[in-house]
């Protein structure tokens, strides 16, 4: 498999980047080829530094850098050298089977709309991010992509988060549900109950609505919402695990009593936070994509990136484009008479 990464779109520079691609490429000997794109200069001169000398690195020139602050579909027009660009199109010309990036996430997710394209019949592509919890993890789409979507939208989203959970994540029957203010059928806004029904009629384990406070219960395996409301979910989620620990910690130093069953606990304070570590899996793939696009975190550190690296190469070799295009095809026509325009 072949995988190319921006390793320009990092807050750490590309060395940092380029660090994290060396630990991927030793802990996977499938990976035949890791296209390194970004300023050639920069990263010839980061090579050597980081001790990395490996046959099947290949280096291509990028000029430019889509910043954090550029407008996506306006700065990849004017940036037409990015190394976000640069690496697309390696995926588009079929050169690389993915691609990995740090950088805009809009502008990501425009490259691969417009360069690399999506998988037939996929109406939008979208953001899909793992979230740890107790035992397990669940797939929330999108996170952030589509802020107004339709109910179409929403399963086709289902089918696809479904895919995922099954092929990569390895659940047998993957339980989707429907992000929603209540369990019953009749809950939610005009989104929410016409793309209930639309579920429904899918070829999946569809268990109905899930409300805020089954996420981080082992009920759901695949939660289902619009990019404006699982942007939040996912956001509020890492800023309360933060704030926890911060907590916890405060407290627990408190008095001398505290602080000495606080080392006798130590083993599962460190089980629980390398749990919720977000460096275990590394970034948020984007699924729905003729080619399989990840993106990390921009203050992603060496172990964050060749996660990514890693879950994108899971999915490369599970053929996850090829099943989703199958199962989409059949779920489009399952939905065709709920989406048919009217007479």
């Amino acid at each position: 498999m072949r995988i190319a990464v921006d390793v320009m779109g990092g807050d750490y520079g590309c060395g940092v980047v380029i660090a994290g691609a060396k630990l991927a490429l030793e802990a996977n000997k499938k990976i035949s080829a890791l296209y390194l794109v970004g300023d050639q200069a920069a990263v010839h001169a980061a090579l050597p530094e980081r001790g990395f000398r490996d046959h099947r690195v290949r280096v291509v020139h990028a000029s430019e850098v889509v910043e954090m602050s550029d407008k996506p579909a306006s700065a990849l027009r004017r940036k037409k050298d990015s190394s976000i660009a640069r690496a697309a199109a390696l995926v588009a010309e079929g050169k690389a089977d993915a691609l990995v990036s740090l950088g805009n996430t809009g502008g990501i997710f425009t490259a691969a709309t417009l360069a690399i394209g999506r998988v037939e019949g996929v109406d939008r592509g979208c953001i899909a991010t793992v979230i740890p919890r107790q035992g397990n993890e669940f797939v929330l789409l999108d996170a952030g992509a589509n802020i107004e979507c339709k109910p179409f939208h929403l399963a086709q989203f289902a089918v696809m988060g479904s895919v995922y959970s099954r092929e990569v994540l390895g659940r047998r029957n993957p339980r989707v549900g429907i992000l929603n203010i209540g369990r019953e059928d009749c809950k939610g806004n005009e989104l929410t109950l016409e793309a209930f029904k639309q579920c429904k009629r899918l070829d999946i384990n569809f268990i109905g609505n899930v409300e805020g406070h089954d996420l981080f219960k082992d009920h759901v395996d695949v939660v289902v919402c619009d990019g404006f409301t699982g942007n939040i979910v996912l956001k509020t989620s890492e800023s309360l695990a933060v704030a926890m620990f911060s907590m916890l910690k405060r407290e627990l130093m408190h008095t001398a009593q505290r602080k000495i069953g606080a080392f006798l606990a130590k083993g599962a304070f460190h089980a629980i936070r390398k749990r919720m570590d977000p460096e275990v899996y590394g970034g948020a793939p984007l699924l729905g994509f003729n080619g399989l696009v990840c993106k990390a975190h921009g203050g992603a550190r060496e172990r964050a990136v060749a996660s990514a690296i890693r879950v994108t190469a899971d999915a490369v070799q599970h053929h996850l484009n090829h099943v989703i295009a199958t199962e989409i095809a059949r779920a489009n026509k399952n939905l065709a008479p709920l989406n048919s325009p009217s007479p």
